[in-house]
């Protein structure tokens, strides 16, 4: 029987950091506004033309495996730091493995010098919390389009697209609605909607027999809540009795599923003459989503909802089970509401609660879930509609716009700060600061590996728009606070005056996953490699 292989230091940190260099070196040239293009060749041959990327979360995700097996855990290490921050922010990911090659490769010189990796780690985790402090003083927040603009574009170097996003979020704010969509085209083009809809539509497309489209349309609608199922045509009675008796000449009920039998009585012309009643389905497509929009309809509309769960019957439905709404539509596809009418405080409540609920989520599709729930009930959606030359460009494009547009709502939820690295410079008085009054050999030299990891980002960004990095930066010591190289203009500018900015959020979580993550790889001693059929089995 083979036994698993062991592999102990210094090789430990030698295989280890050949691995992370690689992938690492893959992503450095995407950094910055004009970056360089990493071509990836297509599994199974060479029928599609590569994926030309520079997006360095996209690019860990498509390297799989390195052929060295120690190697491949130093790569796969930094391939899960870079997917989580993309998961977490969207962007930022070239910045965080250019952090973490540096104090990696530098942390693995001081422990092989005598050093103790333990306590160097403790020093670095120490500085993280300082440090994102010090960022969040730069912070500064952003109004109007073109402001917004001017960050999407620092984003996605796409001017057209930046625009876009610069109206967009100026409109809905950092929790609205936004839906991405392919177009025909080759342009950009966008719409709003007024107030909230749900993917739920009419049960029943003969509920729009005798109406000239395909959407119907109430004003002053009352509003019923259930998740349902409507068998007999009796059911309802009670229902209509109560709309009709709080004044409503109109009723959309939402329900699980409605009877043919059901149907047919509502379309009866004597009872559309009395009250104009529509069944849309229950949002969602499993149990927990259904809940989410039944809470929030019910919120919004001030329905009480009737609930299977606790034994609810349309049976016993009266006027106060009823919410009503300024305006409500329906169409095969979805149904939407206009102006709830729901108690304005338990609205406000009901959104400070999912807010603190989005912070604290772990999960992306959490996030989503949750942000896509704030947008609706604040009301407004934008769909921008995305196109270009090619599927594969239309699939890259749809792909820059999901990051820009996570790490627009982190900017707008946390400020910017100067962009090109400035922020991070902006921490080296911090730090020089701290490594001076140090009284231990572990503070100094985890100070000393920050002072020249903060600088990296910003040299990466010279180098790849062909900028001599040493003397651009001394060019930017000499001009001061907030000053960058603009490298799209070739001079040194204040970057919030010139409108170039990075997003808070993605420089503190760029900070934090590269140096939390370099920090514990320092500290790994011992790599185990598990057993593998003799087939495939490598050396590590």
């Amino acid at each position: 029987m083979r036994r698993p292989s062991l592999v102990f230091q210094p090789n430990t940190h030698i295989q280890f950091k050949v691995g992370a260099d690689q992938i690492i070196d893959a992503i450095r040239p995407t950094l910055g506004p004009l970056p360089r293009i990493v071509a990836i060749e297509h599994i199974g041959g060479r029928a599609k033309p590569a994926e030309l990327l520079d997006d360095g979360a996209i690019i860990a995700r498509r390297i799989i495996q390195l052929p060295k097996r120690g190697e491949d855990m130093g790569a796969m290490f930094v391939r899960h730091m870079l997917w989580k921050m993309y998961d977490k922010v969207g962007d930022g990911t070239a910045t965080a493995a250019i952090i973490f090659q540096s104090l990696f490769n530098q942390g693995v010189r001081y422990v092989q010098e005598g050093g103790n990796a333990m306590l160097l780690r403790g020093q670095l985790e120490a500085l993280i919390a300082i440090l994102t402090t010090r960022i969040e003083s730069q912070s500064i927040y952003l109004t109007g389009k073109e402001n917004l603009a001017a960050l999407a574009n620092t984003v996605c170097h796409d001017r057209d697209l930046a625009a876009m996003f610069g109206e967009i979020f100026d409109t809905i704010g950092e929790h609205g609605r936004l839906e991405l969509r392919s177009a025909a085209g080759h342009k950009l083009e966008r719409t709003y909607t007024e107030g909230i809809y749900w993917d739920g539509g009419l049960l029943s497309r003969t509920m729009l027999t005798g109406l000239k489209n395909s959407r119907i349309s109430f004003e002053n609608a009352a509003i019923l809540v259930t998740d349902l199922e409507i068998i007999g045509a009796r059911q309802l009675l009670p229902v209509l009795d109560s709309a009709l008796v709080a004044g409503f000449t109109h009723l959309v009920i939402v329900a699980k599923t409605i009877s043919t039998a059901a149907i047919g009585m509502l379309q009866l012309e004597e009872n559309r003459a009395r009250i104009h009643a529509v069944v849309v389905k229950t949002p969602g497509s499993d149990i927990f989503a259904q809940r989410d929009a039944i809470e929030d309809l019910a919120i919004l509309t001030g329905a009480r909802p009737i609930l299977e769960i606790a034994g609810g019957t349309l049976e016993s439905v009266t006027s106060q089970h009823l919410g009503n709404a300024r305006r409500a539509w329906a169409d095969p596809e979805m149904f939407g509401i206009v102006g709830g009418r729901g108690d304005v405080r338990a609205l406000r409540n009901h959104i400070g609660l999912l807010r603190k609920s989005i912070t604290s989520a772990s999960a992306s599709e959490d996030r989503t879930r949750l942000r896509d729930r704030v947008g609706k009930l604040m009301g407004g959606t934008a769909t921008l509609y995305i196109g270009d030359r090619s599927p594969i460009d239309l699939a890259a494009r749809k792909e820059l716009a999901e990051r820009t547009a996570r790490a627009m709502r982190g900017a707008i939820r946390d400020g910017v700060v100067p962009g090109g690295g400035v922020a991070l410079l902006g921490c080296r008085g911090l730090l020089r600061a701290k490594m001076a009054s140090a009284t231990k050999d572990e503070e100094r030299a985890a100070c000393r590996m920050l002072l020249r990891a903060v600088e990296m980002p910003t040299r990466e960004l010279m180098q790849n728009a062909g900028f001599e990095p040493n003397e651009w930066m001394l060019e930017i010591n000499k001009a001061g606070p907030n000053h960058g190289l603009d490298t799209v203009g070739r001079k040194i500018v204040d970057m919030n005056a010139a409108g170039i900015y990075d997003s808070a959020s993605t420089v503190k979580h760029a900070l934090y996953y590269g140096t939390y993550s370099a920090a514990l790889a320092l500290t790994i001693d011992v790599l185990v490699h598990r057993t593998r059929p003799p087939e495939s089995s490598t050396t590590g």
